[in-house]
């Protein structure tokens, strides 16, 4: 990626019936993390999580913030990947702030991406029945998307997130600064959430993304804070996940979801998931929602213009993917709730999306 300049700080406001709370996004935050979190956080103990590949960037440099400005931070590093996800490390995890000594009044940080923030938040929900919860991400794709809602959790043999907690964050810090140090790919998934959130609420956003350059500082300082916006209005109105308004956010998620598992969380990163999943659900929308094709066609246009996979490996194991359907939490008893869009920048839960639907979408993939 090419340098990101210095920038001001913008604040997004995420309101909710359950707690509200602030996301900063802008440069520079990092250095300033002991006054941001001391501006909201009473408690002076804290763990920090994070895993194998975030610790040596970032994490020498948030103890020291947090430290110089009279915290007692402890540092807890897990293995990276989703295979981390699980409740046996985070009840190591809590085994350790235990051993550590932290209480009740005590906080947990989350640096990283979304696999951190999951556990991370899982393990402040339910360590002393719940302790405040910061987010640090550190890719593009936590900021957009997994940092906001207050979902948490850990996977089990048979799906992702199948256990876990609502819980929001106190606080978000989202610094563009540690942008720089993704990969192109790392950085590229977050723009399948990005995309999803544009095909769903912000047809305008659509087609800002399609001259979008991400080298442009305060632009990408903008999108980040646009698609917090976006995504806090939606949970805002549907905290629980109960009248189908939230379930708007899992567009692209049901067969992102499968392709990942068939894969065994190795083939593809999430956004790429999601990616492949989004193509199968506007194929799906063309035919139960009235997707006119030539948006379709746009959006795998978009996808593709920030080189996210539109199309499976001839020898990918389809038929994987139709069996980790089941374990889907957006099936409820046997029926699908599927979430289509019948143009880009709205989308709503349709009941009429059969199991041979989604099977003829993911071979077309």
């Amino acid at each position: 990626m090419e340098a990101l300049h210095s920038l001001s700080v913008t604040v997004a406001e995420i309101r909710s019936p359950a707690q509200g709370y602030l996301a900063l996004v802008g440069s520079g935050l990092l250095k300033q993390l002991g006054a941001c979190v001391g501006k909201y956080l009473l408690g002076k103990t804290c763990s920090i999580i994070c895993d194998s590949k975030v610790a040596p960037l970032f994490a020498n440099r948030v103890k020291r913030g947090l430290t110089s400005a009279g915290f007692q931070p402890t540092l807890i590093t897990i293995p990276a990947g989703e295979k981390s996800k699980t409740l046996a490390q985070a009840g190591a995890i809590c085994d350790q702030m235990i051993a550590a000594g932290l209480d009740r009044q005590s906080f947990v940080i989350g640096l990283g991406g979304g696999v951190i923030g999951d556990i991370s938040g899982f393990v402040a929900a339910i360590y002393h029945r719940g302790i405040p919860h910061v987010q640090i991400p550190t890719t593009l794709l936590a900021m957009v998307d997994s940092s906001i809602g207050g979902k948490t959790g850990v996977n089990t043999r048979d799906g992702k997130n199948l256990i876990g907690a609502l819980h929001h964050p106190s606080l978000v810090i989202d610094d563009v600064d540690v942008l720089k140090t993704l990969p192109r790919r790392e950085f590229n998934q977050g723009f399948a959430e990005i995309i999803k959130h544009a095909i769903i609420a912000d047809a305008k956003m659509f087609g800002t993304l399609q001259s979008f350059k991400a080298s442009e500082a305060l632009a990408l300082q903008q999108l980040i804070r646009r698609n917090i916006e976006i995504k806090a209005a939606i949970v805002a109105k549907d905290e629980q996940d109960r009248t189908g308004e939230r379930a708007l956010l899992n567009f692209g998620h049901t067969v992102g979801h499968g392709i990942e598992r068939a894969g065994g969380y190795q083939k593809f990163l999430h956004g790429e998931a999601v990616s492949l999943g989004i193509v199968a659900a506007c194929a799906i929308s063309i035919k139960r929602a009235g997707l006119p094709p030539d948006q379709r066609d746009k959006v795998v246009d978009l996808l593709q213009r920030f080189e996210l996979p539109t199309r499976l490996p001839p020898k990918f194991p389809r038929k994987k993917i139709i069996d980790a359907l089941k374990f889907d939490k957006k099936f409820e008893r046997g029926k699908v709730r599927f979430v289509v869009t019948p143009r880009i920048g709205t989308a709503r839960l349709s009941s009429d999306v059969t199991i041979d639907d989604i099977r003829e979408a993911i071979h077309a993939l």
